[in-house]
């Protein structure tokens, strides 16, 4: 990530995957609504998705307080009103305090379970099914193991997370989908993205 001196981060990742995912959110979410993003990292994607889902309100969060920085400076450069202050969440812990206190209706995590322990996935479906109402909508988003399908790509990728830390690596979609379905979540669709990325549709 880059660090320029207004103190916003940049990702490559977010220029290349942002607006395909966007193209799947327009699709899936309510059409307005509070969204809780879980894991945002250097807020360009809550910057960018804020800015077409505009009768939506985008609620970012990180662990991260050098996140939280970035996104804070990429919301001074954001024009509308429909983006909160990043809030400290972190996926792990098993009650999730939400400021302001409003109702979360869906929840988007983009890039995270494969770059931290299991216990974040593990801990991101308690906490959504937690705040989420009944019909509420949990996207995901990155690469997944497929069986004899999975990319050549994504297990090359899943040795080299786990050469960096061994509780990281490409998670097993069967696995992902039957935890899912453990804490209450029904897989309503899987739609494939570029670079063998998939978006994954859970609803409560």
């Amino acid at each position: 990530m880059n660090i320029p001196q207004d103190g916003r981060q940049y990702a490559p990742a977010t220029q290349r995957n942002r607006e395909h995912i966007l193209e799947v959110l327009l699709r899936v979410l309510p059409e307005q609504g509070n969204i809780l993003e879980i894991a945002s990292g250097t807020g360009e994607h809550a910057v960018f998705f804020a800015t077409h889902l505009r009768n939506s309100q985008w609620l970012p969060s990180d662990p991260n307080p050098l996140c939280r920085q970035s996104i804070e400076a990429w919301r001074a450069n954001f024009p509308y009103n429909n983006l909160y202050p990043p809030i400290n969440i972190d996926a792990r812990e098993k009650i999730w305090k939400i400021e302001p206190n409003i109702p979360i209706h869906s929840i988007v995590n983009i890039n995270m379970i494969h770059i931290a322990p299991w216990t974040a996935f593990l801990g991101l479906l308690a906490g959504a099914n937690s705040i989420l109402p009944a019909g509420g909508i949990l996207y995901l988003y990155g690469p997944y193991k497929q069986g004899e399908n999975t990319a050549y790509s994504n297990l090359a990728f899943d040795q080299s997370l786990r050469r960096q830390n061994p509780d990281w690596g490409v998670r097993e979609l069967d696995l992902v989908v039957e935890e899912a379905k453990i804490a209450g979540f029904q897989l309503r669709e899987i739609v494939p993205m570029p670079a063998n990325n998939l978006s994954l549709l859970f609803q409560l």
